[in-house]
Parts: C-alpha cells; sequence; structure tokens
C-alpha cells in the first residue's frame, strides 16, 4: 500500500476510534434497540441485502459522518426552530410508513354492503400480520392517503419502481368467514370524473370509444397498481380450490350448505296501511339510505317498502300493527360474473353457481382451456397473473401467441360477499379476488360516524368503539 494510502487509512482509523468512543451510552442502548428491532425486521422480510442499512443506522446513531443534524450547530434560530419540526416530521412520517405498511391501518366502511355487521362510518384498524402483509409493490408513495393527494388531486404514488408481488409470513390464512379488506380486483382501471360503476361496466354501458373521448363526462383513464387500487371489505365465503353456489339465498361449498352470518340481511317487499315515521325506522335499525318507499297505491291506501332486514329485525317488524304483508324482494340481477354463463343458465343473486358450482382458483391447478373456461378465467389469466397477450380465438386460446389447452394458477384466489346480500356489488358481479389484493382483516372499530345524525345528537356511536369488527367468527 502506497504510504499516502496508509497514512489516510490509519486517520480514518483514528477518527473513527474516537467518535465510536465519545459516544454516549444511551445513543448506544438506543442503536441497539433499533438494530435489534432492523434486524428482526430483515428476517422477516427475507431479504437479506437490506440488512446492508444496517451501516446507516450505525452512521446515525454512532459515527455521525453523515450530518443529518447540521442543522443543530446553525447560528440562525429560525433554521434551527423550522428544521427541528422539519426532522420530526420526518421521522414520524417515516414510523407511519412502517406500521402502515407492516403491521396495520386504519379503514372507513364506505357502503353498507356489510350491514349490520359493519355500519356506514365505521373506522376500523385492520391488522396485516394477521395473514402477512404485503411488501409495498409502488414503494415510493405518501403513507397518510391511499391514491390521490388532497387538494391537488394528483397521484400520491411513484409508478416507478414497481416491485413483484411478496407476501411475508403471517401467522394464519384467510379462512371461511373472514371480514377481509382488499384492492378492488376491477380497480386497476379508473375514469377519474366516474368512479361508480367501476370502468368496465362504463365500457359495457357506453361504448370503449365514448369513455375514452369523452372525458369532459369520464375524465382521464387511469391505470392504477395493485396496491392502489381501492380498498373495499367484505366476508370470504370461498377458499381457493373450493366450489361454491348459492341456492335459495343459502351458500354451499363442495355441495354442503354454509351457516349465515348472524346478522345477514336480505331485501323485503313491506306493505303496511300507514307510512312508518322516522322513529319506528330507528327504533327498527334501518339506515335512512335504506328507508326506500317503492309506492302508495291510492285505491287501497297501501303503502310499499323495499327495505334490507336481518331475521331479528323481520321478526321486529312483524310485530308493527300497521304492517300487512311482509315477502322476498328479489331485485333484477344484471352483469352477473361470468358474464356468458350467467345469462345463459339464468343465474341471479339467489341462485348462482349453476350445478356444479363454479371452481375458485388455487395455486397449482391446472385447468383445461376453451371458450367456457375462458369465460369463467380469462381475467384472472390475463390481468392477474399478467398473461396481457392471451386472448381467445373461435374456442382456441392463445398465450404468447401460441395455443395453449391448458393453464396452471401462479396465485390462490377468493370469493367474496357482503352480508347485506341484496344491496353488495361483490365476486358475483366481478370475479375472483387474488392473493396479492388481500390487505388484511378487521380487528375491531376504532371509532363508529352516523352520518345522517350531528355530532351533539347522536352522531358518535359510542357502543361501538372498540367492538370485534368480526363478531361472527
Amino acid at each position: 500500500m502506497k504510504p499516502e494510502y496508509k497514512e489516510k487509512l490509519d486517520r480514518f482509523k483514528a477518527d473513527f476510534l474516537r467518535r465510536v468512543s465519545e459516544t454516549k451510552k444511551t445513543r448506544w442502548w438506543r442503536f441497539g434497540i433499533v438494530a435489534a428491532l432492523f434486524f428482526a425486521w430483515v428476517i422477516w422480510l427475507g431479504t437479506w441485502w437490506v440488512g446492508l442499512f444496517i451501516i446507516l443506522l450505525f452512521d446515525v446513531y454512532i459515527t455521525g459522518y453523515i450530518p443529518f443534524t447540521w442543522w443543530k450547530n446553525s447560528k440562525n434560530k429560525t433554521v434551527r426552530s423550522v428544521m427541528s419540526w422539519v426532522d420530526a416530521i420526518v421521522y414520524a412520517l417515516i414510523l407511519v410508513y412502517f406500521v402502515f405498511n407492516f403491521i396495520g391501518q386504519n379503514y372507513q366502511i364506505p357502503s353498507s354492503s356489510l350491514e349490520k355487521t359493519l355500519l356506514t362510518g365505521d373506522y376500523l384498524w385492520v391488522n396485516k400480520m394477521a395473514y402477512g402483509p404485503r411488501v409495498p409493490m409502488t414503494p415510493i408513495h405518501f403513507p397518510l392517503v391511499h391514491n390521490t393527494l388532497p387538494f391537488i388531486n394528483t397521484k400520491s404514488y411513484l409508478e416507478w419502481p414497481e416491485l413483484e408481488y411478496h407476501r411475508l409470513k403471517g401467522y394464519r390464512n384467510v379462512e371461511t368467514g373472514d371480514i377481509v379488506v382488499f384492492n378492488f380486483p376491477a380497480g386497476d382501471t379508473v375514469a377519474s370524473k366516474v368512479p361508480n360503476p367501476d370502468y368496465y361496466t362504463l365500457v359495457k354501458q357506453n361504448g370503449h370509444e365514448i369513455v375514452h373521448s369523452r372525458k369532459d363526462i369520464f375524465g382521464d383513464i387511469i391505470y392504477r397498481p395493485v396496491d392502489r387500487r381501492e380498498n373495499y371489505v367484505k366476508r370470504c365465503v370461498g377458499l381457493p380450490g373450493e366450489r361454491l353456489k348459492i341456492v335459495d339465498g343459502v351458500i354451499y361449498i363442495n355441495g354442503k350448505a354454509q351457516k349465515q352470518p348472524n346478522d345477514v340481511q336480505f331485501n323485503y317487499l313491506v306493505t303496511v296501511t300507514s307510512p312508518i315515521t322516522d322513529s319506528e325506522w330507528e327504533s327498527l335499525g334501518v339506515a335512512v339510505d335504506d328507508r326506500k318507499e317503492q309506492g302508495y297505491f291510492q285505491d287501497s291506501q297501501i303503502y310499499a317498502h323495499v327495505l334490507p332486514l336481518t331475521s331479528s329485525m323481520l321478526n321486529s317488524l312483524r310485530q308493527n300493527p300497521k304492517v300487512i304483508n311482509i315477502e322476498r324482494f328479489q331485485a333484477m340481477s344484471d352483469n352477473l360474473f361470468p358474464e356468458q354463463k350467467s345469462m345463459a343458465e339464468g343465474w341471479d343473486c339467489e341462485n348462482y353457481g349453476g350445478e356444479e358450482g363454479i371452481l375458485i382458483p388455487k395455486k397449482g391447478m391446472t385447468i383445461k382451456l376453451n371458450a367456457e373456461t375462458w369465460d369463467m378465467y380469462h381475467r384472472c389469466i390475463r390481468n392477474y397473473e399478467r398473461n396481457f397477450d392471451a386472448c381467445l380465438k373461435g374456442n382456441t386460446v392463445y398465450i404468447n401467441g401460441k395455443p395453449a389447452d391448458k393453464y396452471t394458477f401462479k396465485m390462490d384466489y377468493y370469493f367474496m360477499m357482503g352480508d347485506n346480500r341484496d344491496n353488495s356489488l361483490d365476486s358475483r358481479f366481478w370475479g375472483f379476488v387474488p392473493e396479492d389484493h388481500i390487505v388484511g382483516t378487521p380487528m375491531f372499530v376504532l371509532i363508529s360516524f352516523d352520518k345522517d345524525k350531528s355530532i351533539f345528537n347522536g352522531g358518535i356511536r359510542w357502543n361501538r368503539i372498540f367492538k370485534d369488527a368480526n363478531p361472527d367468527y
């Protein structure tokens, strides 16, 4: 080694040892705790090269070569004050980033699809560790919002780099009956001005050319990565490899009838001699949005309502002397999944899946490819498992430009439904939920707001705070 290089190395060693020896014990204790947590996370992550970042942590806590805290030595009081806030905010955002991505996150119930198990306005704590958290597929994103920055209405994430799907080890798998938060599978493409219905339904209703050309109506057409798609919450009713069908509203798995959730709801046509009052609606537990008057028949002076009821609500309503009749009301079921088979066999939300039921894809499961199976599984094969050029020509499926007579699935899939069965857009309409879309399972209600009431008049549902978010299982 040349003398000048040896001299520089000796100076560096001396400076390094000085910095280490001058470090306070409290800094060593803090570094030890952070290092232990960091290595535990690296082991869980299973990506060993990430462990090299311990060098950066060692410098932050011990040696201080990188001047992260340069502002503390500034003679300008304003600089020190402002940067102290910036420093605290950055640390907080980093902490939030790791907690929200690897431990859990809050989530708001936006619709009534799971009433009365979960209510519109419930804020849930979603456990991401149960099934194992996903390593972020869009790692560069602002941690406090999902996909859009408020006020400026722009993306809250960078599409590059986009990582491959990888899930860390959890302590259990998704089970039948679990309430699950997941990214909306049909939310890969979005019309910015018309979020509901989804893009694919808009195309069916209006045509591809109109949806893409009429920006004044539909806005920009946006693609979203998997983990930036809208969050949905439903109950898992079918697991990978199972056959599912619905007969008269009862779910059958592999030919066996399944227990209904305690608070499952169905729509009923209720006829009464006089209008149901607000106090009667409230005592019954029917939300304002569900208090729909179907009609008034002047000749007979009969009022008719269609409303979702649980079995207990149904029994309570039958005791009301103004009730004339209550009967099940089955709304029209359009655009059921898969479209061609459901239309050909006349499926509806009450009777779904045909005689054999639909087979839910499982990782490693191989199916024959033809026009019928393409109708059922083309979205899984093409969109979710990224065989984007796959297509059907005649009765032959082509993948990578070559005819394919079979396909082996790369992921597990699930079938999700809402407890408010006749008012839930779920897997009966848009199909299977891939495993890489699974976010986690809600543990408890953080707080709940009733949007139909003011804060000072029952707007906060105090009885729901810390309530179990999955009471049936």
